[in-house]
């Protein structure tokens, strides 16, 4: 059996994808199963030992691109797959699918997209509020439940990819090491304020933590003002834009713990079974948490949140200023057994 996943734009949602992998794994012995993923997720896919093979998705977010589409499928359709899954909802991510000739094409209804699916799912968000739920329900018959509990992401770092990136970044590992990802993709209602972070550094440092900040290159800005606003003498390190998705990843393994924000990296911190503080404001762990029983959820669950808002709507975002810097510490020191 040759099935192929057609993955999700986005870095947390793909490693929320991957107990559909494991999943269908289980349930066909044997499996090859390929992964049409854009390149900026595909190192996490890599890092799943689930997913045979990976075939770029050369589509910027929402390009149509029919041409491509049919040269790609073109391609496809001689890979001899019986079946594809196709975890986004929109029509432009099921129409390489359906132009290779894939005979069963399995997904959620989405946009309506009743030619182009053939296994169609019908979404009850009741039954499935959280987002792995969802994505895992597609291994299952339209109609039938979904079996529980889920397995639980796992992404693979070997010593010798750890040890090769610190090697190519010019950094040793420390003994005690704390890595922040203080970005947010979404926006500015999901990042604790900076001035927190850089007193959280602070506090780390005096315990004798090295302080490692992550993230894309959209996060630098954040990331300098952590480092303008930090005193300790041993200042958090900035690799924010300086790494490869693939040395994140290595760079997060190598951490004794990590806080994030609601963001991608903090998914892959969970898959990597790290020590993790998340620290939610305006959205909810109710939809995608982190999945990993070593992660502690932070949020001060304010009268006005989750209002999954990109910026504050009332202009003072108390969710994140007003959740002080001493309980995120007393959940570091709680993650490494101090």
């Amino acid at each position: 059996m040759k099935a192929l996943i057609v993955a999700p734009s986005w870095i947390g949602d793909t490693v929320l994808a991957q107990p559909l992998f494991m999943r269908l794994h289980q349930r066909t012995p044997g499996l090859q199963l390929d992964a049409l993923a854009p390149r900026w997720v595909a190192p996490v896919l890599e890092r799943m030992p689930e997913i045979a093979q990976l075939i770029d998705s050369p589509f910027a977010h929402g390009e149509l691109a029919l041409k491509m589409r049919h040269r790609l499928a073109r391609r496809l359709a001689a890979g001899g797959y019986q079946r594809a899954y196709v975890l986004p909802n929109s029509i432009k991510s099921a129409l390489v699918p359906f132009f290779a000739g894939i005979p069963e094409r399995i997904g959620f209804v989405g946009e309506k997209r009743y030619g182009l699916i053939n296994r169609r799912h019908t979404l009850d968000k009741s039954q499935l509020p959280q987002m792995a739920e969802r994505f895992a329900q597609l291994a299952e018959l339209p109609g039938k439940p979904l079996a529980r509990p889920l397995p639980q992401p796992r992404l693979t770092c070997s010593r010798e990819q750890g040890d090769a990136t610190l090697v190519a970044l010019g950094v040793q590992r420390p003994a005690r090491l704390a890595v922040f990802c203080p970005g947010a993709e979404y926006g500015p209602a999901k990042r604790w304020p900076a001035r927190h972070f850089a007193n959280l550094a602070d506090s780390l440092a005096e315990r004798g933590y090295a302080v490692w900040l992550l993230g894309s290159a959209k996060d630098r800005e954040i990331a300098a003002q952590i480092v303008g606003a930090a005193r300790a003498a041993t200042l958090p390190q900035n690799f924010c834009g300086s790494t490869t998705l693939a040395q994140a990843i290595d760079l997060l393994a190598a951490a004794s713990f990590v806080v994030c924000n609601d963001s991608g990296l903090m998914h892959v911190a969970a898959a990597l079974d790290r020590p993790l503080i998340a620290v939610y404001g305006s959205s909810s762990p109710g939809f995608t948490p982190p999945l990993s029983e070593r992660a502690q959820v932070i949020s001060l669950g304010l009268e006005c949140s989750p209002c999954f808002k990109r910026q504050c709507p009332l202009q003072h975002l108390d969710c994140l200023n007003k959740l002080e810097p001493r309980r995120v510490l007393d959940a570091c020191l709680s993650a490494a057994g101090a």
